[in-house]
C-alpha cells in the first residue's frame, strides 16, 4: 500500500498541558490500551477453549489471525494520520465495544445455536475468527495513530518515539496478561471481566483524545466522539449489570431449565441439573456431561474388570464425583481407596448434594476413602513404588489439551511404578467408534511405558451419553461408545470378580464381546504420546 498523505499540520498540537505532561499522558494511554488489547486476546482464547475444546488449536487460531490482522490494520491506518486524534478515538470506541462484548456474543451463539448442526455446526468457530480479525485490525491501527499523536506533541527522532511507544505497549501487555488469569477471571468471570475491560478501554481512549487533543478536533468531531463514547460505555455498563441474568439464561439454554447448582471453581465449571422430584440427575464439568442416566454403564465398565484380582489398596485418579469409588467399594476385601482429584469443589458437591451423594452411594462417608486435592501427575511422582494393587484413571477425555499429559508415556510410567506385583491399571481412552486413532494411541502409549494391554469398548443406551468426553453442545452427535484399556506388567485377563456383587450392566459374556468389538478397530503402528510430543490434539 502506498504511504498515505502526510499530516496536514507540522506545528505542535494545541495542548491544555505542558508537552512533557502531554507526552506522559499519551504513553499512559498506550499502556492502558495495550493491557486491554491483551485481555481481549486471552479472553477469546480461554472462552474458545472452554466452549470448543483443544486450547492449542484455539490459541493458535486467535493469535495468528489477530497478529495478521494487526499488520493489515497498521497499513490501513496510514491513511488516517491526517486525522490521528479523531481516528484514534473512533478506533478505541469500536474496539472497546467489540472486545468488551465478544465473550457475551460468542457464548450466546454457542448456547442458543450450538445444536443447530448443518452449515451452522461450526458457527462459533467462524465467529471466533471474525472477532480475532476485527480486533486485530483495530489494535494494529493504534500504533501508527499513537505515533502521530506523540509527534504532534513534540517532534523527535523516529527511533526514540518508537522506543517510548513500544516500551509502554509491552509493559501494558504484561499487566493485562497477568491481570486476566489472576484478577479478572477468578473475581469477575469471563463475561463481566471482558465488559469491564471494554469500559476501561473506552474511558481511556475517550479521555485521551477529548481531554488532551480536543482543541485539535472540530466541534462536530468532538460532539460525535463524545456521543459515541457515552453510547459504548452505556452499552458495556448495561451488559455488565445484566451479565448474571444473561449467564443464567444461557446456562438454561445449554443444560436445560432444571439447573440446580452452578459453581465456577478455580479449576472448572461444575453444573448439576435434575436429581429432585424424580427427574434424572446430570453432572456437567466444563460443559461435558460427567454423570447422566447411563453413568452406571460407564463406571461399571471402568472399574469392575480392573478389580478382578488383588485389590486391597486402590488409587482413583480423577473421579471426584465419587461414582467410580462407589463401584470400588462394592468389592469385598478393599482396605483403602485413595482419590486424587484437582478440584475440591466436585468432591464437596459429591459429599453435600443429596442427589449426587445418593447416586454415589455415599461413598465419601466410608472411612476407607481418603481424598487428596492435587494434580494427578504431580501426586504420582510422590507415591512410593508398589503401593497399589489397582489404579483407576477416571480422567477427562485425552482429546482435551489440558488432559494430554495425563495420557502421556511419562504419566503411565509413573503409574506403572506405583503398581504392586500383580497390579492393574485401567484408563478410559475416549470413544472408539468416532475417534479410533486417539483410542489406539492411548493403548500404544501404555505399551511404550512397559505395560501389557487388553482393550474393550462398551456402548450405552442413553442418547444423552455420559462420561468424560461428552460435550454439552454435541446433542446431535453423541458418542456411541466408551473405550477402555486394562494394563498390567503381564498380559491382563479381562474378567469379572466372582466374589463381588454382579454388575447391573456388565456380564462376562458382554465383556468378552466388548473385547472382540474393540479388537476389530485396531490401528497398528501408532507412536506413543509423550509430554513433549502429544499426539491426541489437532
Amino acid at each position: 500500500m502506498p504511504p498515505g498523505p502526510a499530516p496536514a499540520r507540522s506545528s505542535p498540537a494545541p495542548l491544555p498541558v505542558r508537552p512533557g505532561t502531554g507526552r506522559f499522558l499519551v504513553l499512559t494511554g498506550v499502556f492502558v490500551c495495550a493491557a486491554c488489547g491483551l485481555v481481549y486476546e486471552l479472553e477469546l482464547v480461554a472462552l474458545a477453549a472452554y466452549l470448543m475444546g483443544d486450547s492449542v488449536t484455539q490459541a493458535s487460531v486467535v493469535l495468528s489471525v489477530m497478529v495478521f490482522a494487526m499488520g493489515i490494520g497498521s497499513l490501513a491506518a496510514k491513511r488516517l494520520r491526517r486525522f490521528a486524534a479523531a481516528g484514534f478515538g473512533a478506533v478505541e470506541a469500536v474496539l472497546a465495544l467489540i472486545g468488551g462484548c465478544s465473550a457475551m456474543v460468542l457464548y450466546a451463539v454457542f448456547a442458543w445455536t450450538g445444536d443447530w448442526g448443518g452449515l451452522w455446526a461450526d458457527g462459533p468457530r467462524f465467529l471466533l475468527v471474525a472477532f480475532s480479525l476485527m480486533m486485530g485490525l483495530l489494535i494494529g491501527a493504534e500504533v501508527p495513530l499513537l505515533m502521530e499523536l506523540i509527534q504532534r506533541i513534540r517532534r523527535q527522532d523516529a527511533g526514540g518515539a518508537v522506543a517510548d511507544l513500544f516500551a509502554a505497549d509491552y509493559v501494558g501487555a504484561l499487566v493485562g496478561g497477568l491481570a486476566f488469569p489472576f484478577l479478572l477471571l477468578p473475581l469477575l468471570g469471563q463475561l463481566t471481566g471482558a465488559l469491564l475491560t471494554g469500559a476501561v478501554n473506552v474511558v481511556a481512549g475517550g479521555a485521551l483524545v477529548l481531554g488532551l487533543f480536543g482543541r485539535d478536533l472540530t466541534p462536530r468531531a468532538r460532539g460525535l466522539l463524545l456521543v459515541a463514547n457515552v453510547l459504548v460505555l452505556g452499552v458495556l455498563v448495561s451488559a455488565a449489570a445484566l451479565a448474571g441474568d444473561f449467564e443464567r439464561a444461557a446456562r438454561h439454554a445449554v443444560y436445560g431449565t432444571d439447573v440446580r447448582v452452578a459453581v465456577q471453581s478455580g479449576v472448572q465449571e461444575v453444573v448439576l441439573t435434575g436429581g429432585t422430584r424424580g427427574r434424572p440427575l446430570n453432572l456437567y464439568v466444563d460443559g461435558r456431561l460427567r454423570a447422566g442416566r447411563d453413568e452406571r454403564h460407564y463406571h461399571e465398565a471402568l472399574v469392575h474388570p480392573a478389580m478382578a484380582g488383588p485389590h486391597a489398596r486402590v488409587l482413583v485418579l480423577g473421579g471426584g464425583d465419587g461414582l467410580a469409588v462407589r463401584e470400588v467399594l462394592r468389592h469385598p476385601g478393599v482396605r483403602r481407596v485413595d482419590v486424587v482429584t484437582p478440584d475440591a469443589d466436585v468432591v464437596r458437591l459429591a459429599r453435600t448434594d443429596p442427589a449426587l451423594s445418593r447416586l454415589g452411594g455415599h461413598a465419601y462417608r466410608d472411612p476407607r476413602v481418603r481424598v487428596t486435592t492435587a494434580d494427578p501427575f504431580g501426586r504420582l511422582r510422590e507415591v512410593p513404588p508398589a503401593t497399589y494393587e489397582v489404579v483407576i484413571g477416571d480422567l477427562p477425555d485425552p482429546g482435551l489439551t489440558a488432559s494430554t499429559k495425563l495420557y502421556a508415556q511419562e504419566f503411565y510410567g509413573l503409574a506403572r511404578r506405583t503398581l504392586a506385583p500383580g497390579g492393574r491399571l485401567v484408563v478410559h481412552a475416549g470413544p472408539v467408534s468416532s475417534r479410533p486413532r486417539v483410542f489406539w494411541t492411548v493403548e500404544s502409549t501404555l505399551r511404550a511405558a512397559g505395560l501389557r494391554t487388553a482393550v474393550y469398548r462398551v456402548g450405552h443406551r442413553d442418547d444423552a451419553g455420559t462420561g468424560p468426553g461428552r460435550t454439552a453442545d454435541a446433542a446431535l452427535r453423541p458418542p456411541r461408545d466408551w473405550g477402555f484399556v486394562l494394563a498390567a506388567r503381564t498380559v491382563p485377563v479381562l474378567r469379572l470378580d466372582p466374589e463381588a456383587p454382579r454388575p447391573r450392566t456388565l456380564s462376562p459374556a458382554a465383556l468378552a464381546a466388548a473385547a472382540r468389538a474393540a479388537a476389530r478397530t485396531r490401528l497398528a503402528g501408532l507412536p506413543p504420546s509423550t509430554l513433549v510430543h502429544p499426539r491426541y490434539t489437532g
